[in-house]
């Protein structure tokens, strides 16, 4: 039996240069720098990769590039939906042949769909791929994954081994857990939702997928260990270090516009999305840049004087000397 997914995987940002091309040198480096500062996984393709602005050949080009360039170093996770269930189960299976650990497929979108069209949708697809498959409900976006679509799809199929749920919604997310883990142990729960992070890794999440994981891995990457470690008192103060980050990039508008301003006070300049804008919305991006710089600068100042900075410096120091030594 596979281990649980668990960790910090990252919904990476995808890098393009200006000619809004997949920028495939920045897209290895930015890969490098989240595995040493500490992300657990890495998730392209997803809603902060804005897959849905990308061809279905681009998308393809974006997995092999961070498979390759995680060379076996964290698992991969990759966003795996397409505009039909027949091209859904293509994709997921190319994935599967380039080394992921797993597929994480939204609901369909677009169209409103039943709970059994749902459960229909997902059958289908666990039936016919090759690689694991991890469900994502996130309703802000597509049609909702139910509490009860998603014990029916775990107890019926095992290639199901996950859900990452975006919604936030936290009694939902124990319902499930209490239903599912007695009858699957391999069965993985991750959180989207950062504003929530700690509160569903206490509640007995396995770990997240989140986006500020791109902006500050160290602050996530803290949140998960303190809970790890039952530090939940240490885990509350990060969230709230977290909070007030999370909430000024998101609240920028022109999702995820505000991750591209955090990484960039990060120093990345991953480039703009493919939406065009107005310069209205230009000169608001700029705005928001310099308060989203502000917060990133005072969560590492707080940060620093707490114990995890170095305790992080000396993870990595010590992940280099063992991939020297094994080569």
């Amino acid at each position: 039996m596979n281990r649980r997914i668990s960790g910090i995987l990252t919904p990476n940002i995808t890098p393009v240069d200006d000619r809004g091309r997949v920028d495939e040198d920045k897209l290895r480096g930015y890969v490098d720098w989240l595995i040493d500062h500490g992300v657990d996984g890495l998730y392209p393709n997803g809603s902060t990769g804005e897959f849905v602005r990308f061809t279905a050949e681009e998308r393809r080009h974006i997995v092999r590039i961070v498979v390759d360039q995680a060379a076996g170093r964290v698992p991969v996770l990759a966003g795996a939906a397409e505009a039909n269930v027949d091209e859904t189960i293509e994709a997921c299976n190319a994935y599967g042949d380039m080394g992921v650990r797993a597929v994480a497929i939204v609901a369909p979108f677009y169209y409103p769909i039943s709970s059994e069209g749902v459960h229909a949708y997902y059958a289908r697809i666990a039936r016919d791929v090759r690689v694991d498959v991890t469900l994502y409900n996130i309703p802000l976006f597509a049609s909702p994954i139910e509490v009860d679509v998603v014990i029916r799809l775990a107890e019926e199929y095992p290639r199901i081994i996950g859900l990452k749920d975006s919604s936030g919604d936290l009694p939902n997310l124990m319902r499930m857990m209490a239903a599912i883990r007695p009858m699957r142990e391999d069965f993985s729960f991750l959180t989207g939702w950062d504003a929530a992070l700690a509160p569903m890794l206490i509640a007995g999440a396995d770990g997240g997928t989140n986006a500020s994981s791109g902006v500050l891995p160290e602050l996530t990457h803290a949140i998960h260990r303190a809970v790890s470690d039952g530090d939940h008192k240490l885990a509350m103060e990060l969230q709230y270090m977290l909070l007030p980050l999370f909430d000024a990039m998101i609240g920028l508008g022109e999702f995820p516009e505000g991750f591209r301003a955090g990484a960039r006070a990060r120093g990345w300049d991953l480039g703009r999305g493919r939406v065009p804008l107005s310069e209205k919305q230009q000169a608001l991006i700029v705005t928001a840049e310099r308060e989203i710089d502000a917060i990133v600068r005072s969560t590492q100042a707080k940060m620093s004087g707490s114990s995890e900075l170095p305790l992080e410096a000396i993870q990595v120091i010590a992940r280099r000397v063992m991939e020297q030594l094994e080569k």
